[in-house]
């Protein structure tokens, strides 16, 4: 039994390793081959950190990115858990690293699409790395605090920085440029909480009809998922009627719409986008 929580734990540390490499990759991908030769600064610390260097000259992106983080990390240390701490610095020197051992750029002359492949990088880099139990340090500690205490999506979090980033960077750099990194973040953060969100996205199903009880043995035979009933009752006819409530994995809504009119060609089916969802079958509520 030792052993096997050990080969889990094993298995854990190398998974979270690698999506935090990876996504520090991408990031960095975006970041110094396509934001800096078109002279764009990025969102949330990286941003900063780009405007520093920008204005001063001195050091590297990738050193000023580990001296802003000092204080940020000594927030995290306090609010979140020593194994998050551990993960997020790891994913700081992964990131830096990064940025300054990425030597090359992408062959994008057009300012739009720069903007677009940009953005739509280091915001997947981003959600990668969030999909870990870690973070690459930055704004990413600080968003996650907020996520957790008061559920405001990152995305919109970053965003919301952002913009006062931007409003402060039109005293140092061409508007042009600050308008263009405003776009860009726009994209990242966009991409962000679509890149958090796809691999939890659930379909939430209503099934009404007379025939209930068949399509919930149906629904548990076909798809082996269970369903729950809630009472409700007819508003033109006043009659009582039992209305199946199930939760189910994208890919399988389509067997419910076949379980449910194969027995009932009347059923009324009603179907809703989930973002969340957490319990037996499902995800896991993710602990930093």
């Amino acid at each position: 039994m030792k052993k096997l929580l050990y080969h889990r734990f094993i298995s854990s540390v190398l998974w979270n390793l690698l999506l935090i490499s990876a996504g520090s990759i991408v990031f960095g991908i975006g970041l110094k081959s396509i934001a800096v030769p078109h002279g764009f600064i990025t969102g949330g610390i990286s941003g900063l950190t780009l405007l520093f260097y920008y204005v001063s000259g001195l050091l590297s992106p990738g050193l000023w990115y580990l001296i802003v983080n000092i204080p940020i990390f000594l927030i995290g240390w306090i609010h979140v858990s020593r194994r998050f701490f551990l993960y997020s610095l790891y994913g700081m020197a992964a990131l830096s690293a990064s940025i300054d051992l990425i030597r090359f750029s992408l062959p994008i002359h057009e300012p739009i699409l720069a903007v677009l492949a940009g953005g739509v990088l280091m915001g997947a880099g981003t959600g990668i790395i969030l999909h870990s139990l870690g973070s690459a340090g930055g704004m990413d500690i600080v968003a996650i605090i907020f996520n957790q205490k008061f559920n405001l999506r990152m995305g919109t979090f970053y965003f919301a920085f952002n913009i006062v980033l931007f409003m402060f960077s039109f005293g140092f750099l061409d508007a042009d440029l600050v308008l263009y990194s405003l776009f860009m973040s726009f994209i990242s953060s966009q991409t962000l909480d679509y890149v958090l969100t796809i691999f939890n996205q659930r379909k939430m199903v209503f099934i009404i009809s007379d025939l209930n009880d068949r399509i919930a043995k149906e629904i548990h035979t076909r798809l082996s998922r269970g369903v729950t009933f809630l009472n409700g009752s007819g508003g033109y006819t006043g009659r009582a009627k039992k209305v199946i409530l199930t939760v189910v994995h994208n890919y399988q809504l389509k067997r419910v719409e076949e379980a449910a009119l194969s027995i009932d060609p009347e059923a009324f089916i009603i179907t809703e986008n989930t973002f969340n969802v957490l319990g037996r079958g499902f995800s896991k509520r993710k602990v930093y």
